[in-house]
């Protein structure tokens, strides 16, 4: 039997996206000042969400971890120190790299992407603490009526469009069979004359292949969920 998993999914989305991140900022061309513009704001956008997250695990998660495994609790709390030097590190490279003149904007580029693999590299070490510590020390002491509590408790805080945001985010990292789960869930939740619009909406992150094979899973055509856009 599957376990409700409070971590999975939401760090799959986060890995691909800091791995995508650091690809493009490594071969920017730092002669386009407009392109550099755009990865500095998107590694600011990045840090802003790592922190958003924290505090979501910090008022969902982790009080009954606390509660149920305090010494899990505390493996997590040490990471903190170098999580907040590293978010801290690459707001500050971040935001000085649009100052730079053009004749430093190299250098100043590839301190920004070191920057972002310190904090990828320190932030993969938390999310392995959560995934192989903390969750199995849930599963031992809680039953998923309470986990699934928890999941229930943080979507009933998010406005609609703060969910679909974080299932954009989500989906294109997943596997086709709990890609299609989620999304079929998240269309029974909803009323049946928006369902088209919802589906047309969850899927404009996704590749076309993945796009396609959604549909496909659905049983729902994209000519469908297009026309209850139009």
């Amino acid at each position: 039997m599957t376990r409700v998993d409070l971590y999975r999914n939401v760090h799959m989305g986060q890995r691909a996206r800091l791995f995508a991140l650091a690809v493009e900022l490594g071969a920017a061309d730092h002669a386009e000042r407009s392109v550099m513009e755009e990865l500095t704001e998107r590694c600011l956008a990045m840090t802003q969400e790592l922190r958003e997250h924290a505090d979501h695990e910090d008022t969902f998660v982790h009080p009954l971890l606390r509660d149920r495994a305090p010494r899990a609790a505390d493996a997590l709390d040490g990471e903190h120190v170098r999580l907040d030097a590293a978010l801290a590190a690459l707001d500050e490279r971040a935001r000085a790299l649009p100052k730079e003149p053009p004749a430093s904007r190299p250098a100043a580029g590839h301190a920004l992407y070191l920057a972002l693999n310190e904090l990828i590299s320190a932030y993969l070490a938390h999310l392995h603490t959560e995934e192989t510590v903390a969750m199995p020390a849930l599963w031992e002491h809680c039953g998923d009526d309470e986990l699934g509590a928890v999941f229930g408790a943080f979507r009933a805080s998010r406005t609609s469009e703060e969910a679909l945001a974080d299932l954009r985010r989500m989906l294109p990292s997943l596997p086709p069979a709990d890609r299609a789960a989620i999304v079929r869930a998240t269309l029974a939740g909803g009323p049946g004359t928006e369902a088209g619009r919802t589906l047309a909406a969850l899927s404009t992150t996704l590749a076309p292949a993945q796009r396609a094979r959604l549909y496909a899973d659905l049983g729902a055509p994209e000519a469908w969920a297009a026309a209850q856009v139009a």
